[in-house]
């Protein structure tokens, strides 16, 4: 059996008002999928550093990152993902901005509050970090 790639990416668990941001992909293999923001670390960017780029790429806002919430590893079909996710709160608004001239990063973005936390169709990792946020700030 072939090793899978690895992939390194961080992601942003946005909190506001008891409530945390899901974004749903716009395109790609996983469109449709819902997942917390965030992307690939750039050579020679700390995992804070991703973080803030990202999401001003995706979503034109600025974040404090606040603290680690958990290291995810999962297998997808194509590759191995590490995803480093961290607890964030905005400094200003949210919009959600073009990949491309064809394709929105996010087709929506959404709060979610514990109750409908899990009304949205989480890719595998992602859902992991949303029973690592359950158990930490839900309790």
């Amino acid at each position: 059996m072939d090793k899978l790639k690895n992939v390194e990416v961080v992601a942003a668990v946005i909190i506001k008002d008891d409530m945390v941001l899901g974004a749903k992909r716009g395109y790609g293999e996983y469109e449709g999928k819902w997942e917390f923001p965030g992307g690939k670390i750039e050579p020679g960017e700390t995992k804070s550093q991703a973080l803030k780029r990202e999401i001003k790429e995706e979503l034109n806002a600025d974040i404090n990152v606040l603290i680690e919430l958990r290291r995810i590893e999962c297998d997808y079909d194509t590759f191995h993902l590490i995803m480093h996710t961290f607890i964030c709160s905005l400094k200003n608004k949210l919009e959600l901005l073009k990949h491309d001239e064809n394709h929105l990063e996010y087709s929506e973005i959404r709060w979610l509050d514990e109750n409908n936390l899990d009304s949205v169709d989480w890719l595998p990792a992602d859902l992991e970090v949303v029973k690592e946020y359950k158990k930490l700030v839900l309790k």
